[in-house]
């Protein structure tokens, strides 16, 4: 299969979302853990009273780790992918030009038209990892 940007942004894509698909479940199933049992006299009930606290503390602090992973991968996946692309670009870019200086104009420009589609595909990944710190 032909690397071309097409390939490349559905690519980041798809792993955007898998990334998704993997991590907000387990924060939502981790936060959604709860003490279970019963209690007869009130010092055990202040006991597990702060063990829910901690637990909770607990699950709020493992929840923050699988966001800042997500958002980590995201952006760092992103990114590579890319520059990737964009070195890719530049080099098809240069090597056209080389063999035909005349139309150094046309490939200039869509040489610059592609890398700002390939820079809005890495913008859109940061904006999911933020969505994913914040609003998740």
């Amino acid at each position: 299969m032909k690397l071309s940007i097409k390939n490349i942004s559905c690519v980041l894509l798809i792993v955007s979302i898998l990334l998704m698909a993997i991590f907000i479940p387990s924060t939502i199933y981790a936060s959604a853990k709860t003490v279970d049992g019963e209690v007869d006299n009130a010092v055990a009930v202040a006991d597990v009273q702060q063990d829910a606290v901690e637990q909770e503390q607990k699950v709020e602090s493992s929840v923050t780790q699988h966001k800042a992973w997500a958002a980590a991968i995201v952006v760092g996946l992103a990114a590579a992918a890319g520059a990737i692309g964009m070195a890719m670009v530049i080099a098809k870019a240069v090597g056209g030009i080389a063999r035909q200086p005349e139309a150094d104009g046309k490939i200039r420009t869509t040489l610059m038209l592609g890398l700002v589609f390939i820079e809005t595909a890495i913008i859109y990944a940061l904006i999911v990892a933020i969505l994913i710190i914040f609003v998740m």
